[in-house]
């Protein structure tokens, strides 16, 4: 079935008890807010010449034409998204896009990533005042979610105002599933007020049906179909001569206490290759100095690129705690261990590294991208370890066997370079909501 098929129209409805309850709690709370602000701006979490756009305070006017609001998490959720906003922006000269996210790493990459006649606003915080005043000075014609973060009062809010809702890549967790069973009138309310729900896998799909969406479609995953990550070449050529012929492996992605598990695989393996890097790329570069010093306490000597530093001949342990420089480690390393595997996070996108020829490594918990996973352990493209010393048994077996790292690598490539058809399913969708350049109402689909 085609995700057009499963667009509907969907009833304006009043909230249900749980909804109601939500939005005089969030309006009681509202006195605090100012004070949680200043707490989060004190840790760095909010940008101090932004903050006003967290109460629903437009940065800028709203242009002329269609708008198209997305709203994403954080970086990952964002940047599967470019791909999709090119082809609505291509399609239709009309449009503009407006992206909203909530933390202050996605909003710096999306200033540099966006394309023309799109722009970044952050989303405001989820108070009743807050999101009526978004709404009511953006106007967007559709509003896009983007995998799984819920809102209820701006969900609720837009879907009063008559906007059409999309879920895109909509993934539900089985802990999620199981949390949202416990209020099923309330996830049923909210969920029921989206015109299309298109589920990233079949999990996530069936989770979302028995929730009580009433139209979901299986389009695949956005993230499948992304272009390759950028690298600028000139860094890339920079790092190699510092890095001469030595042997290295990367631990991409990382959480707390993996970053632990990568120093003890360098410790272990230094034995056997004294030349060895190792290169970190942590998931929230924030963490750089605690990472840091956890390393140096190893004993490990440890270069920091967010500090400009070099790898030296001495250097054991390159921490790349900068922002979206993925797709510049993933062409110096073929052996690539997914972070958010040992840490029980649930696991990071692995196509990002299998598009760049990368062999890889993940632990046990990947409930963010089972499928993916599946496929890629199923093709013999991915091996899957139990803790710090599997990791380190198998980065040597890799290190050690050149050409078992170009086999898997290859077989990582093959799946990730087979594109899924998410991309042009989710963009017929969304084209399908929008109103056309005439102002008509969105077509439907026949058989909704």
């Amino acid at each position: 079935m085609s995700a057009m098929q499963d667009i509907a129209p969907r009833p304006t409805r009043r909230p249900s008890f749980g909804l109601a309850a939500y939005r005089l709690a969030t309006r009681a709370v509202g006195p605090a807010i100012p004070f949680l602000l200043s707490t989060r701006l004190k840790r760095g979490k909010e940008d101090p010449a932004r903050l006003p756009e967290r109460m629903g305070i437009a940065a800028r006017a709203r242009p002329e034409g269609a708008l198209v609001w997305f709203h994403a998490a954080s970086i990952g959720e964002a940047l599967s998204i470019l791909p999709l906003i090119d082809g609505l922006l291509s399609a239709r000269a009309d449009l503009h896009v407006l992206v909203t996210t909530g933390t202050v790493t996605s909003s710096r990459l999306m200033a540099e990533r966006l394309p023309p006649r799109a722009f970044h606003q952050f989303v405001p915080l989820d108070h009743p005042d807050y999101c009526a005043r978004f709404l009511d000075h953006w106007r967007p014609d559709i509003g896009v979610w983007v995998e799984s973060e819920f809102w209820p009062n701006l969900i609720v809010a837009a879907d009063a105002r008559g906007m059409p809702l999309a879920l895109i890549n909509a993934r539900i967790t089985e802990a999620s599933f199981r949390g949202w069973r416990r209020f099923p009138a309330t996830i049923a309310d909210l969920v029921g007020r989206f015109s299309a729900i298109l589920a990233q896998d079949g999990a996530s799909a069936q989770r979302l049906r028995t929730l009580g969406a009433a139209h979901v479609a299986t389009p695949g995953n956005l993230k499948h179909d992304a272009l390759p990550l950028g690298a600028d070449e000139a860094e890339v050529a920079a790092l190699r001569r510092q890095i001469g012929g030595r042997a290295l492996w990367l631990a991409t992605n990382t959480h707390e206490g993996e970053e632990v598990a990568a120093a003890e695989v360098h410790i272990a393996l230094r034995r056997e290759r004294g030349d060895l890097l190792t290169l970190i790329v942590p998931r929230h570069p924030a963490r750089g100095d605690a990472i840091a010093g956890e390393l140096a306490r190893r004993g490990l000597d440890v270069a920091r690129r967010s500090l400009g530093q070099t790898i030296t001949p001495q250097t054991q342990v390159y921490l790349a705690d900068t922002l979206g420089e993925l797709g510049l480690f993933y062409r110096l390393a073929d052996i690539v261990f997914i972070g958010g595997t040992l840490s029980g996070t649930g696991g990071h996108n692995p196509y990002e590294a299998a598009r760049l020829h990368c062999a890889l490594i993940a632990g046990p918990s990947s409930f963010n991208f089972t499928e993916a996973f599946a496929d890629f352990e199923t093709a013999d493209a991915m091996i899957r370890i139990a803790d710090a010393d599997g990791l380190a048994r198998a980065v040597s077996s890799l290190l050690a066997d050149k050409g078992e790292r170009e086999r898997r690598a290859e077989a990582a490539f093959r799946i990730a370079s087979t594109t899924s058809g998410a991309l042009g399913r989710t963009l017929d969708a969304l084209l399908g909501l929008l109103p056309n350049s005439s102002g008509a109402p969105a077509r439907r689909a026949q058989n909704a």
